[in-house]
């Protein structure tokens, strides 16, 4: 078996050279997986069939550039996520506390996530990702969960709140749990269904960001919402399409449109399943960058680019200096191609 630098040549003919001994020791000690040709072959078998997907996949949805206008159920719910905030129904107790009640429903349900493209996802209120939740530190926070799923669910505020609040134990089908804790500390947080196994249970969508702002209020800005995340259509553990608020290339199709001059507040999380990170990057401008956004005395980051781990999260405040469209994308090119690019644009 001899090998011919104009073929391309595959994992599985590689290995087929190391059993039949033409590579011998050396072969074998180059398959291991943590050796650089190791790595390199496995990368090439990798980007073989994601080839071929892509393939595939340009029949369905416009890999890049031009994903269309077209206003549909998904484009839509992505584009109100941006900008509803849920701050419950509100109360005062007798000892002058302010307390907020929320209602949320687990369900399954098809979300629309692309032009043409439907998902069958575990949603919080028929949403991916499920409605932004928000109150002040020191609020009591009263959610009532009912479970309309087939599936146990449950749900996880992250924060500091009493262990029995934990959301780690399960709320079976039909049944309903009502969690009650006192909101702290301020800042952007998330919330997520905490059953196992939790990446299947994350990653079909039951999860939301969760503000909690500050006593001493910000100062005041365009506030929008964005979660980060991504869909595993052929359940293979890697995503094919990357969103921010649940819809490909969004943000693209229909710009966010700010003011020159004004400061633009972003809450930014990532709750994306199977990818160690997921990132923000601006064009033709800096931001600065608070993580989990608690202090808003806080000294921040200025950057262009900011990266978050699943369930890491940050504040963004931005002032477009001028008017024009301002790219914004992950800065892993894949994502940006695979639906997580969008503009700003300033009048």
């Amino acid at each position: 078996m001899t090998f011919d630098p104009q073929k391309p040549v595959s994992r599985r003919e590689v290995l087929k050279w190391g059993a039949a001994g033409t590579l011998g020791v050396i072969g074998g000690a180059l398959l291991n997986p943590s050796t650089w040709f190791g790595k390199t072959v496995k990368a090439m078998d990798k980007h073989e069939l994601h080839s071929a997907m892509q393939s595939q996949r340009h029949q369905t949805i416009t890999h890049g550039y031009d994903p269309g206008t077209k206003k549909t159920k998904g484009l839509e719910a992505a584009i109100r996520a941006l900008t509803e905030f849920d701050y419950g129904k509100v109360s005062t107790r007798a000892d002058g506390r302010t307390v907020r009640d929320y209602e949320i429903v687990a369900m399954d349900t098809e979300v629309e996530i692309a032009n043409g493209i439907k998902f069958p996802g575990w949603a919080y209120n028929g949403t991916i990702p499920g409605p932004t939740i928000r109150c002040t530190e020191g609020d009591i926070v009263r959610v009532k969960f009912w479970n309309g799923s087939k599936h146990p669910h449950s749900i996880h505020f992250h924060g500091i709140h009493p262990p029995s609040m934990d959301g780690i134990e399960p709320v079976q089908s039909g049944s309903e749990f009502t969690y009650e804790f006192e909101a702290r500390p301020a800042g952007l947080h998330i919330y997520h269904c905490h059953i196992p196994p939790l990446a299947k249970h994350i990653h079909k969508g039951l999860y939301g960001n969760f503000i909690i702002d500050p006593k001493k209020a910000r100062v005041q800005a365009r506030e929008l919402n964005m979660v980060m995340n991504g869909f595993d259509l052929d359940l293979d553990g890697e995503n094919e399409i990357y969103t921010v608020n649940g819809y490909a290339f969004a943000f693209q199709a229909r710009p966010i449109e700010v003011k020159a001059g004004e400061l633009v507040r972003i809450y930014l999380s990532n709750l994306t399943e199977f990818d160690l990170i997921n990132s923000f990057h601006l064009h033709a401008n800096f931001f600065k960058y608070y993580e989990v956004g608690a202090d808003p005395d806080a000294r921040p980051v200025l950057t262009d680019t900011i990266m978050q781990c699943q369930g890491q999260r940050g504040i963004l405040e931005i002032v477009f200096p001028e008017p024009g469209k301002y790219m914004f994308h992950a800065h892993q090119s894949e994502f940006a191609e695979l639906g997580w690019m969008g503009f700003f644009e300033a009048k």
